[in-house]
């Protein structure tokens, strides 16, 4: 098993509450996460016909059969089973009595939210970290690979081919989890519509020409958007508005939560067609921006994150409010530093010199540097960069 940086948190919150809940997309590893943390715990999925069934017909038969110290995996399967998971929990009344997990956020919160509040710790899970396939000793030379293999742990565990993995996940969400989340039955076209999304990562997100081109209703395209984000596929990015006048954008960027699946959608069969697609510089900056996630995501924290962009197309990609300040974040996928990479940043710190924080520029070379505009960081350096942002 590759260790994961979530471990320590989710041990640490099941020494404080009844119930630890571990969300995540699909295969990410919670499965393997919740029995490596816990292998005193019993284990039951309700993926399992016979135990779902149980569940759903007698569910506080099931909890007294799962009474002590228990995993319970793929719970948005029966999220009926969660109210009755409430009374349990009160009743013996000690932390770390179960543990839940989910591939489907928006059900369980839906559940959690009105029945579990204050006895549950929620985490997530995603595909793995740049940090956590270093520690593990899967190095690659260059970022391209990293982009391209994506984060999924079974590529990694058992030496498989993108090119075999992404079809066959893809092809998994579809048919189940998508099924299960909206009473969509024209699957074709919403497979359809998520490589429209590959086509738009790390841009505004523009849901009428999202739309049209899939031959869609607006509603039906937002709809989608929040199925696609609900089941971890991708991530909306919020823009930044305090202390502004100016008119600035108001519509979200889309990233994609593993940068391996968006190539995939996007037709790119290897590292070399990678290395010359159009949009490498965006899927770089969705792969950084997906690290900024998983870092936070890994420590138990909340997101704080943001972009910002004005009317008039000025724009930063990542800004970072914590501790009282806002940090500008830059990412740029060349080798090479070139003067127009400080213009937004020189931009920024005009609007913004009375805030007096540190620009950064992290880009796709190899080399760390101290510039009077910015702090430029290798993308090589991410796993000791994030950290430093917590101080």
């Amino acid at each position: 098993m590759i260790k994961r940086d979530l471990e320590r948190i989710v041990l640490s919150n099941a020494k404080k509450f009844p119930i630890v809940a571990i969300v995540g997309p699909r295969q990410s590893g919670k499965t393997t996460l919740s029995k490596h943390a816990f292998p005193d715990y019993n284990y039951v999925s309700l993926e399992d016909p016979d135990k779902r069934r149980f569940a759903e017909e007698d569910p506080r038969g099931f909890l007294s059969t799962y009474s002590r110290k228990s995993v319970i995996d793929e719970i948005q399967r029966v999220p009926e089973l969660i109210p009755y998971l409430q009374t349990k929990v009160d009743e013996v009344g000690r932390p770390g009595q179960y543990v839940i997990t989910g591939s489907q956020h928006f059900l369980l919160m839906e559940k959690v939210s009105e029945s579990l509040a204050g006895r549950v710790a929620l985490t997530a899970l995603l595909p793995l970290s740049f940090t956590e396939l270093r520690n593990a000793n899967i190095l690659h030379k260059n970022y391209v690979d990293y982009l391209f293999m994506g984060g999924y742990p079974r590529v990694f565990d058992q030496g498989l081919k993108v090119s075999d993995w992404y079809p066959n996940y893809f092809q998994t969400y579809i048919e189940r989890d998508v099924r299960n989340l909206k009473n969509i039955t024209d699957l074709s076209t919403f497979q359809k519509f998520i490589k429209l999304t590959a086509g738009r990562v790390g841009q505004l997100i523009n849901l009428s020409s999202l739309a049209n081109d899939a031959g869609i209703s607006h509603n039906t395209a937002k709809d989608w958007i929040s199925v696609l984000e609900a089941s971890f596929i991708i991530k909306l990015i919020q823009p930044y508005h305090k202390n502004f006048n100016k008119r600035l954008v108001k519509s979200p960027k889309l990233y994609f939560i593993d940068t391996g699946l968006a190539v995939w959608l996007l037709g790119i069969e290897n590292q070399k067609q990678l290395t010359t697609h159009y949009l490498l510089g965006n899927l770089f900056e969705n792969w950084v921006v997906s690290e900024y996630l998983k870092f936070r995501f890994n420590r138990g924290l909340i997101l704080n994150c943001y972009f910002w962009r004005d009317k008039t197309g000025n724009e930063i990609d990542l800004l970072i409010e914590t501790a009282g300040k806002v940090i500008p974040i830059e990412i740029k996928s060349g080798k090479t530093i070139n003067p127009d990479y400080f213009k937004e940043i020189n931009h920024w710190n005009l609007l913004q010199s009375r805030l007096k924080s540190t620009a950064c520029l992290i880009y796709g070379g190899d080399e760390n540097q101290k510039r009077k505009e910015a702090g430029i960081v290798s993308w090589s350096s991410i796993p000791s960069f994030f950290p430093k942002l917590l101080r």
